[in-house]
C-alpha cells in the first residue's frame, strides 16, 4: 500500500469497518479510500477482492458508507433511522449478487459474480449493515467517546460498555490527555 495513504482500520464487523474508512469526522477528517484504487485495496483486505473500480462505483461505495454511518449513528442514539440512508442501504443490498460459500477449511468466503462487480461487494457490506441495524447480531451500536471521532462501532464486549471505536487510537489519545492533565494538576498543586 502506498505510504501517502493512512492505514486501514480493520475491525471484526464489516459494515462498521467500512464506515471507518472516514475517521475523525468531527475534527480533521481522515479519508482512507480517497481513490477508486484505494477502495479496491480495502475490499481485498476484507475478503471482497475485485479487479478494478470505476469512479461511478467508487461514488456508490462512498454513498453507502455515509448511509451506513448515518443509520448506525441514529441507531446508537436510539433515534429513527434516516429514510434516505435506509433506502441506499437496501438498494445496495438488493443489487449485490454475491454468494456465501464454504471453504474446505470450514470458513465463510464471499464469491462475487464477477471480479469487476464492485456492486456485489457493496451488497455484502450493505447486508452486513442490515443485520446489525435490524438487531440480528449479538451486540450494540455505539458512538466513539472521542469528541473529534464520533465513529459508529459495533460493541460486542461482554458488558456492552465499550467507549472507543479503537483503543489503539481514540482510546489511547484520551488516556494520554487524561494523564497529561493529571500531571499538570499535580505540578500546580506542588508549586
Amino acid at each position: 500500500m502506498p505510504a501517502e495513504f493512512p492505514e486501514f482500520r480493520l475491525g471484526s464487523v464489516l459494515a462498521t469497518s467500512f464506515t471507518a474508512t472516514l475517521t475523525e469526522r468531527c475534527g480533521n477528517a481522515v479519508e482512507r479510500i480517497p481513490t477508486p484504487q484505494r477502495l479496491v485495496d480495502w475490499l481485498a483486505v476484507n475478503g471482497l477482492a475485485v479487479d478494478s473500480c470505476t469512479a461511478t462505483q467508487w461514488e456508490l461505495a462512498r454513498e453507502l458508507r455515509e448511509s451506513i454511518h448515518a443509520a448506525a449513528t441514529a441507531a446508537a442514539q436510539q433515534e429513527a433511522l434516516p429514510a434516505s440512508a435506509v433506502e441506499v442501504i437496501n438498494e445496495r443490498s438488493v443489487h449485490g449478487r454475491a454468494a456465501a460459500v464454504l471453504t474446505p477449511g470450514g470458513a465463510l468466503r464471499w464469491q462475487l459474480s464477477s471480479p469487476s462487480r464492485v456492486e456485489d461487494a457493496l451488497g455484502v457490506i450493505a447486508a452486513d449493515a442490515v443485520s446489525i441495524l435490524a438487531g440480528e447480531r449479538d451486540g450494540r451500536l455505539a458512538l466513539c467517546a472521542s469528541p473529534t471521532c464520533q465513529a459508529a462501532f459495533f460493541d460486542t464486549s461482554q458488558s456492552r460498555t465499550r467507549r472507543w471505536c479503537d483503543m489503539n487510537t481514540c482510546g489511547n489519545r484520551q488516556k494520554k490527555a487524561r494523564f497529561k492533565a493529571n500531571q499538570r494538576k499535580a505540578r500546580t498543586a506542588a508549586e
